[in-house]
């Protein structure tokens, strides 16, 4: 053998891929290259490495359906950065504001427990304040119906609040009731009367009694007029119902001398009796009257009688 044919033997082997299996034909480097290769077979390999680039049309769909493309860039992330200066934006004027014009007020000191007032007098209030380690503030009046003069109505801050001790507490006290005399209206009618007293703050109930002044006139006042009583006050009126009524009783039949006791009574008059001439039983008894009998009259009304007499004659 030649020195030539083995030096180009070896160089063959070693020219050989190294995932080349053993008994596979082995081709040159030209060979791959040559210019009798299949062009059909380079166009297959050449699709196969090829990237796919283009879309199928289930891809095209998507991308029609998703958010439309503003230089190169889909407008969603261009509201997102939107979105996201203006958080930071809000974010730093808040700062701003919290920090710079609007701060928050320096941590007060000692806060304490503002005491129930109510109901104390102003020394023992103030006692009680400064027990609590406050103080009072300033203090004002009103008029109220049922505390006593003197006694804490009111209180600011709250019961139950807390306050610094350089924060004085307000205090409200009672200056009692309102006093004022009843008004005389004995000689108005019933509306008049209950105007004067409703306008000067008095509470108007109303009683009847029968009376000699005429119906609707005021006759009596509970309690008395010039009285001095606390608002607001009941004030009750008495009113006249005018006077008793009494019923004309029937006194035919009756002597003369027991027709006149029973009007007397009653109240009524016996003004005038005529005698008229009558036969039998009739003479001496009252035979005739006027008003009727159940008519309604005042007391002291007038009251007129015929009764029989005995005797020839004729009627008068």
């Amino acid at each position: 053998m030649k020195l030539g044919d083995s030096l180009g033997r070896s160089r063959k082997r070693h020219s050989r891929k190294p995932d080349a299996q053993p008994g596979e034909s082995e081709q040159p480097e030209d060979a791959l290259s040559a210019p009798g290769e299949d062009a059909g077979q380079q166009s297959d390999d050449a699709d196969i490495f090829a990237p796919r680039t283009s879309l199928g049309p289930k891809n095209k769909k998507r991308e029609s359906k998703g958010w439309p493309v503003i230089g190169g860039l889909p407008i969603r992330d261009l509201v997102l950065a939107v979105a996201g200066l203006a958080v930071l934006g809000w974010a730093f004027g808040y700062a701003v504001a919290t920090l710079v014009f609007f701060p928050a007020p320096p941590p007060t000191g000692d806060l304490f427990e503002v005491p129930d007032l109510r109901g104390l007098g102003v020394a023992s209030a103030n006692e009680r304040l400064a027990g609590a380690g406050l103080e009072m503030g300033a203090v004002d009046s009103l008029q109220h119906p049922s505390v006593a003069a003197g006694l804490v109505l009111g209180q600011s801050p709250l019961p139950g609040q807390v306050a610094p001790p350089d924060q004085p507490v307000l205090v409200t006290i009672s200056a009692g009731p309102q006093m004022r005399s009843v008004p005389d209206v004995r000689r108005l009618e019933r509306d008049r009367a209950r105007v004067v007293l409703e306008t000067s703050g008095f509470v108007v109930s109303y009683d009847t009694a029968e009376a000699e002044e005429p119906r609707g006139r005021i006759i009596d006042i509970v309690p008395p007029p010039d009285s001095v009583v606390p608002l607001p006050a009941e004030v009750t009126l008495v009113v006249s119902t005018g006077p008793p009524v009494i019923t004309m009783p029937l006194v035919l039949g009756l002597e003369r001398a027991q027709a006149e006791s029973l009007l007397d009574s009653l109240g009524l008059v016996v003004s005038d009796v005529e005698e008229v001439f009558r036969f039998g039983r009739d003479q001496g008894v009252v035979v005739e009257q006027q008003p009727v009998a159940d008519t309604e009259l005042e007391r002291g009304s007038a009251v007129q009688l015929k009764v029989g007499r005995s005797g020839l004659g004729r009627e008068q």
